[in-house]
């Protein structure tokens, strides 16, 4: 048997592109959920299941994805835009507006989530709800593809390591050296 039982291991701060990037897939993974219920709401209700769900959901964007969003404007982008990075300062422009947009549509969003994950509510605002994960379904997938093989392309070793240390204070853990 080859791997861990419990899958790949997350990157450290040490690697924190390789970060950002797999926190991406955690916010993909919580839209699935996010969809699920929506698809389960109509025959169910907000029966256990659905409720731990929405709990989920509400955990996770409520704190994982506001560091992220924190990682990005705070760190990442201004770093960018100093490497000069070609076309850098469209780019953090555009994609802070997308997370303020996220962040609306989030507020939005939360409170149903809330009460569903009481069982307080049966329903969510569906189209609210398929575009807050089509909005980040496209983001992630322009950050992935745009911004992170620039940071890849344009950040030096000292900038990457001040983005782990940034990102590993900010969530009050110690910043590993790569072993």
């Amino acid at each position: 048997m080859t791997g861990s039982l419990l899958g790949a291991a997350a990157p450290g701060f040490a690697r924190p592109l390789e970060v950002l990037e797999a926190c991406h897939g955690r916010i993909a993974k919580q839209c699935d959920t996010l969809e699920k219920i929506l698809a389960h709401l109509p025959a169910h209700g907000a029966d256990a299941q659905a409720q731990q769900a929405a709990r989920a959901v509400l955990a996770y964007f409520d704190t994982a994805a506001v560091h992220h969003h924190d990682d990005e404007e705070r760190n990442l982008f201004p770093l960018l835009e100093q490497a000069g990075a070609p076309g850098a300062c469209d780019l953090v422009e555009a994609l802070t507006l997308e997370h303020d947009e996220l962040a609306l549509l989030w507020r939005r969003l939360s409170p149903a989530l809330r009460q569903l994950g009481t069982g307080a509510a049966n329903a969510l605002d569906e189209a609210l709800a398929r575009r807050f994960i089509a909005l980040n379904r496209s983001h992630l997938e322009f950050e992935n593809t745009h911004v992170l093989p620039l940071a890849r392309q344009t950040l030096g070793a000292a900038d990457v390591e001040r983005l782990g240390r940034a990102m590993a204070a900010r969530r009050g853990v110690p910043f590993a050296e790569r072993p």
